[in-house]
C-alpha cells in the first residue's frame, strides 16, 4: 500500500530588483532575505539599488566625508554619525544615506531608534556622494529628504567634482555658498565648518585645520555646553 506525503510549498521571498514598486515593510522584508545586499533604497515606493561602487568617484570621497563628520563628532558629546544606515523616513521611503549626523534622541534630535535598531524619522544633516549632477539624490531624493524635515542636506557631484550645500529654510531648500575664505559654516551644528576647495582637492589636511578652527569658536563652545545640560536634565 503506498501512502501519499501531502505536497509541501515553502515560499521563496523574490528578490529585490531596481524598479519595484514596494511598500516599506515588503522593501524590508526582501532587503533583510539579501544579507549578499550592501545597499538599496526605496525612494516615493521605488526600489534603487547601486551598482558596484569605485574608488575615486565614491569609496574615498565617502571616506573624507567621514573623517571630517567623524572629527566633529569626537569633539561633540552628544552628536551621533551614521554610515550607510537605513533611514525610516515614512511610509513610501527608506533611504540608505551614505553619511548621517544627528543629535542623540536622548538630548531632543529629531529621529529614534526602533526597537529593531533602525533610525526613524529625519537626521538633521545628511551627505551623499552622486555620480553627477543628474542623480536621484538632486532628484526625488532630495525632495523626500525636505519633505521629511532634513535640516542640511550636502551633496557631492563626482563627476562635476561639485559640492552643494542645502539648508531648509521655510519648508525649502536653500543652497548656501561659500563665504570670503571658502568655507561653508553648518547652521544646523556650530563649528562645523568646511573649507570646500580643499575638500574637493583631496586636501584633507587643510579640511581638518579648518574644522578645528571651528571647534574652537565661541558657538561651538556655547553648543558643547548646551547638550551638557540637557544631559544633565
Amino acid at each position: 500500500m503506498t501512502t501519499h506525503q501531502p505536497h509541501l510549498q515553502t515560499h521563496k521571498l523574490p528578490p529585490l530588483e531596481n524598479g519595484d514598486r514596494l511598500t516599506r515593510a515588503e522593501f524590508e522584508r526582501r532587503y533583510q532575505a539579501m544579507p549578499h545586499l550592501k545597499k538599496a533604497e526605496l525612494i516615493e515606493g521605488v526600489v534603487y539599488m547601486a551598482a558596484a561602487l569605485r574608488f575615486r568617484s565614491h569609496g574615498q570621497p565617502h571616506g573624507n566625508l567621514i573623517i571630517w563628520l567623524g572629527n566633529y563628532k569626537v569633539a561633540t558629546p552628544g552628536i551621533e554619525l551614521a554610515d550607510n544606515a537605513t533611514v525610516r523616513l515614512d511610509r513610501d521611503n527608506d533611504p540608505q544615506p551614505d553619511v548621517a549626523l544627528f543629535l542623540s534622541p536622548t538630548l531632543g534630535g529629531q529621529v529614534q531608534i526602533s526597537e529593531d535598531d533602525y533610525i526613524e524619522g529625519a537626521p538633521e544633516l545628511i551627505a551623499e556622494v552622486a555620480a553627477s549632477s543628474a542623480s536621484y539624490d538632486l532628484g526625488d531624493k532630495k525632495k523626500v529628504y525636505r519633505r521629511n524635515g532634513v535640516r542640511e542636506y550636502i551633496v557631492w557631484q563626482m563627476f562635476e567634482n561639485k559640492l552643494d550645500w542645502f539648508v531648509l529654510q521655510d519648508d525649502e531648500y536653500i543652497e548656501l555658498a561659500p563665504d570670503a575664505d571658502g568655507m561653508i559654516r553648518s547652521r544646523q551644528f556650530p563649528g562645523l565648518w568646511l573649507a570646500v576647495e580643499a575638500l574637493l582637492a583631496g586636501d584633507l589636511v587643510q579640511v581638518l585645520a579648518v574644522l578645528q578652527q571651528g571647534l574652537a569658536s565661541p558657538e561651538h563652545e556655547t553648543f558643547v555646553e548646551q547638550l551638557s545640560q540637557r544631559n544633565k536634565g
